[in-house]
Parts: structure tokens; C-alpha cells; sequence
């Protein structure tokens, strides 16, 4: 079943690359927090996409969005993902238990062995892109979820929506009924 606007959040956590832990339960923004899901590090649309979010994440800082990218990588592929991709302001977490993300309505897929572009071994069950905007009370705001790894949510149109919501005073989200 998947979490609808206005639903309450399961109970996502992970590991922090560079060490901690993160939980939704214990994230307190002042307006919103952002969850960006990737697929892993085997991904190289990832890199692109984890780029340009990284580049962005003081701006949503400065609206009261925290951000923090998830995977279900081990600790060895988040922690590349933040060197070898140049990741400065982004918070990344590994360890993304599957069926949480299941929970939390992002389509699974399953690994099909070594990528050709990357050379990296996709896991066997990983979470598909997804972003969510997330209250700071875990109630669901607002949901761009894919189902495959191609066309992605430009951040820069998710970074105006958040200037809409924000002058709007967070009205009710959409897509609850």
C-alpha cells in the first residue's frame, strides 16, 4: 500500500556515509525535509542527478528544507558515491532497508549483474528515484516517484514548487483524495 499525502510516514533510517545514523522520526526541519531516493552507486544518471542536488542543497537549506539522499548501497558505496561523485553539502544514507522503501510506496527492482557503464555490481533488490517532501511532523507532503531509472525530476522545478508552497503558507497537499 502505498503512503498517500497527508499519511504519516513509515520509519525510514540509515546510516550516514562518514559515519551516524539518520532517522525521518528524529529529522526536525523547520519546513520540510527532502528525501531523494537513488538507485545506488552503480548508477551513473545518479551521478548527474546527486550532482545538481548537491549544488542546490544550501538553497533549499535557506527555505527550511533539509535534504538527505538514500540508497540501499552498503557503506562502501555511499562513501564512493561522496568522494568519487564530489558530494559537499549532500547528507547520504546507505543501508535503506527494501521493504521501507517498499513501505513508503518506491518501486523495488531487482539487480541484473554488473553495470556496462559503470562497472559497478547493482545489488540484488534495490529502490528506484524517488523524491519526497516530507512535514517535519512525517507526514507526507509531496511524491515524485519513478519506476524506472530514466527522466528524471529536474531539482530545479522541485526547488520552485517548494517557493510556491512556501508563499502559499504549506497549503493541503494534493493527491489524498
Amino acid at each position: 500500500m502505498r503512503v498517500i499525502p497527508g499519511d504519516t510516514m513509515p520509519a525510514i533510517d540509515a546510516r550516514l556515509a562518514g559515519g551516524g545514523r539518520w532517522a525521518l522520526a528524529q529529522e526536525k526541519s523547520e519546513l520540510l525535509s527532502l528525501l531523494a531516493f537513488y538507485r545506488g552507486i552503480f548508477c551513473p544518471i545518479c551521478r548527474v542527478w546527486l550532482g545538481d542536488l548537491d549544488r542546490l542543497v544550501p538553497q533549499f537549506e535557506r527555505r527550511g528544507v533539509s535534504v538527505i539522499a538514500l540508497s540501499c548501497d552498503r557503506k562502501d558505496g555511499a562513501e564512493k558515491a561522496v568522494r568519487e561523485w564530489g558530494l559537499k553539502h549532500l547528507r547520504v544514507g546507505y543501508k535503506l532497508d527494501v521493504e521501507d522503501a517498499r513501505r513508503a510506496g518506491l518501486y523495488i527492482s531487482e539487480g541484473r549483474g554488473i553495470s556496462a557503464s559503470t562497472g559497478e555490481k547493482e545489488p540484488m533488490l534495490f529502490a528506484e528515484p524517488a523524491l519526497l517532501l516530507v512535514r517535519p511532523e512525517g507526514e507526507l507532503y509531496a511524491a515524485w516517484i519513478q519506476s524506472t531509472p530514466y527522466a528524471r525530476v529536474h531539482l530545479a522545478e522541485v526547488l520552485a514548487a517548494v517557493d510556491n508552497f512556501i508563499s502559499k503558507q504549506l497549503p493541503e497537499p494534493r493527491g489524498s483524495a
